[in-house]
């Protein structure tokens, strides 16, 4: 049976992958700001101004929002581009690896509806959620560079 090309499902895969890094990126910079803000009540550049911060919270959420959007393109571009392949999943690492960083991303983003003074696991969770998502993305890198081998002639 002749099957179309997934080039262009691989293209989305591999823009949705980047701006997942740029997003995860800039929710570090933002997070440290926010944290460092709360833990000293001074943001990075010195005095902190309450309406920057609140931009800073905000920019922080969509980002997150955006985040959590494109992981989950991610997940259905490769259930189907490899259903349409291959006809089946778990061909390598990259399935585990996928997942658990869909996990993680879920789970923190939970964790940060979760925030607030009643609730003290919620922080601490999802800080160190994110830092783990960090090994997360650098597999999931690793093991969709081996992937994307077997789709190039």
């Amino acid at each position: 049976m002749h099957l179309p090309s997934f080039l262009w499902l691989w293209k989305i895969a591999a823009w949705s992958m980047g701006l997942s890094i740029l997003a995860y990126t800039f929710l570090g910079m933002t997070g440290f700001w926010l944290w460092q803000v709360r833990n000293t009540g001074r943001s990075p550049i010195g005095v902190v101004l309450p309406r920057v911060n609140n931009i800073v919270k905000k920019f922080h959420y969509a980002i997150g929002i955006t985040m959590v959007s494109l992981v989950l393109l991610l997940l259905a571009v490769g259930i189907v581009g490899t259903l349409g392949h291959f006809g089946s999943l778990g061909h390598s690492s990259h399935l585990f690896a996928g997942l658990t960083v869909v996990i993680l991303v879920l789970i923190s983003a939970f964790s940060a509806t979760q925030i607030s003074a009643d609730k003290l696991w919620a922080r601490p969770l999802h800080i160190t959620l994110n830092m783990i998502l960090f090994f997360g993305f650098t597999w999931v890198s690793l093991t969709g560079w081996t992937v994307v081998q077997k789709y190039l002639p």
